[in-house]
């Protein structure tokens, strides 16, 4: 049995575009041609890849479909790299990564731009909790991923990055007004806030203050840049890495509130594929991470 590589690229782009029309566009054609593709693929599989919601998902299977797809195009790539079309515009290639907030909004950045000047991609970046975005990989939808997971997912290596340090930080009138008197009573009543409903970084901080961590009100603000003004505004205290805290600590702005800094330690996973391109990926930012991340161990 053979997976056409047509049609294995058909149902990758469906997933990543979320619906048949949508990936119609893209692929300039019908959603009609789509649509017969998709089930010319599983009839000859003999299995349902895709569930077809709004938007689509893939079903286990076509998650194996959707990986060997972008294996394919990853590795075709290296090839036409290798053939001196790396100049051709149809030699850009569209790498899915996943990273955390934090990391996105800080230093990840900064190596993918180096990468983009000196080979032919494009990044398609996915945000998610990094004790979320290991699922991600084992999926298929992105080829590495930034996550607090150690141990490599099926089919991926792992290299440690280094630690996110977090502190707990609020404005000086923040303080003022609600950390007197009596610390755990005033923890237990100042309102805090989280980046989403997943985020235990302040759970865990005011844990460790023997505080009860169900107790604060607590504003949702799910965008690590505006989570941080947030936290500059005084509308609570929250857990901010230096990279987004020093210049305000600095000038005064926010005050540490003490207690031992939480350390995430990061991991770079990607798919255990020899690509010079994804390899180029790795090395980037794994030396970015370590130079900036707090040392582990």
């Amino acid at each position: 049995m053979r997976i056409p590589f047509e049609l294995a690229e058909t149902l990758a782009v469906v997933v990543d575009e979320g619906t048949l029309d949508a990936a119609a566009r893209r692929l300039h054609v019908t959603p009609s041609a789509v649509s017969q593709r998709i089930k010319a693929l599983e009839e000859q599989l003999g299995r349902l890849l895709l569930v077809r919601s709004k938007p689509v998902r893939p079903t286990e299977a076509g998650m194996s479909v959707v990986r060997l797809a972008r294996q394919t195009a990853l590795l075709e790539h290296d090839a036409l790299t290798e053939l001196g079309a790396d100049d051709d515009a149809t030699a850009i290639t569209s790498v899915p990564l996943a990273v955390n907030a934090d990391s996105l909004a800080t230093w990840f950045l900064e190596p993918l731009a180096r990468l983009a000047q000196r080979h032919p991609v494009v990044f398609d970046l996915h945000r998610d909790d990094q004790d979320f975005t290991a699922g991600l990989l084992e999926s298929g939808t992105v080829m590495g991923a930034v996550t607090s997971r150690a141990a490599p997912v099926a089919g991926c290596r792992s290299s440690v990055l280094g630690a996110m340090r977090y502190e707990a930080v609020a404005t000086p009138a923040f303080v003022e007004r609600w950390l007197g008197g009596d610390r755990g009573a005033a923890l237990a009543a100042a309102p805090l806030v989280d980046f989403d409903r997943r985020d235990d970084l302040q759970n865990e901080w005011l844990a460790r203050q023997g505080v009860e961590p169900g107790l604060p009100p607590r504003h949702y603000v799910p965008a690590s840049n505006d989570f941080a003004a947030a936290v500059r505004l005084g509308l609570g205290w929250a857990m901010l890495p230096r990279f987004q805290s020093q210049d305000a600590l600095e000038r005064g702005e926010l005050v540490l509130l003490g207690g031992a800094p939480v350390d995430v330690v990061l991991h770079w996973q990607q798919w255990n594929l020899r690509s010079p391109l994804l390899d180029a990926i790795a090395d980037a930012i794994v030396a970015e991470g370590r130079r900036v991340l707090a040392a582990v161990g």
